[in-house]
């Protein structure tokens, strides 16, 4: 029913180091000044959107504030 594995063969591994190309592939281009200059304007434009959302959300988050008044309807004001 259960069959026994064969040993596998690790050599092809060993010789693999052998068979490396001696091939360069060539140099990245570099990006140009309008590249940088939109990916530093991209990378700004996220960091103020997060830094602008902590500002504006941490008021609403912090519970210790409480009302100045409670609201009431005009209704309940004559009883």
């Amino acid at each position: 029913m259960f069959r026994r594995r064969e040993p596998v063969p690790f050599a092809f591994i060993a010789e693999a180091d052998k068979f490396r190309s001696n091939v360069t592939p060539p140099p990245r281009e570099r990006a140009t000044a309008g590249q940088i200059a939109g990916r530093t304007l991209m990378g700004l434009t996220v960091v103020a959107g997060l830094v602008g959302s902590l500002l504006f959300g941490m008021p609403a988050m912090s519970a210790d504030q409480s009302p100045a008044k409670t609201q009431q309807s005009e209704a309940s004001e004559g009883r």
